[in-house]
């Protein structure tokens, strides 16, 4: 009988170079917080996208050394005024362009940053309306004509 080999060993064996292993998940802090919730993760963006139930919540960004990188919020223009109140350090992300975005952001470099997260989390395990998205459909492939 022929034993199956791991892909990721054939190709540590045949480059010489050692396969990566599943990526760090930057402030990891934050999923012990929300671990009540049972939240999800999925990579987005090379970042760390989190869900709880259908909703994403929060994006975690770091080490790409620019100022986007820190916790993503995800809320609506309506929100960002009230949260400003309570998370003074928030900014519209500059990844996807100028003005403002639905994604706001407590960057990493935030003297309050650790607090701000903190916060952060408390709203969302409180269900605050202001945190959180349904994400948009997929849209499907068409089946070429």
């Amino acid at each position: 009988m022929v034993k199956k080999r791991d892909p990721a060993a054939i190709a540590e064996e045949a480059l010489g170079v050692k396969a990566r292993g599943p990526k760090k998940v930057p402030f990891a802090f934050v999923l012990d917080e929300l671990e009540v919730l049972a939240p999800t993760t999925r990579p987005m963006f090379g970042c760390t996208a989190i869900y709880v139930g259908p909703r994403i919540v929060l994006v975690l960004r770091d080490g790409r050394g620019t100022a986007d990188d820190g916790v993503w919020i995800a809320t609506t223009a309506e929100h960002h005024a009230s949260l400003r109140k309570e998370l003074p350090s928030i900014r519209s992300i500059t990844v996807f362009g100028p003005g403002e975005s639905g994604w706001q952001v407590i960057p990493a470099a935030a003297e309050s940053f650790e607090e701000e997260v903190l916060w952060v989390c408390e709203l969302v395990r409180r269900a605050d309306p202001r945190v959180g998205k349904l994400p948009k459909p997929k849209k499907r492939k068409s089946a070429p004509a």
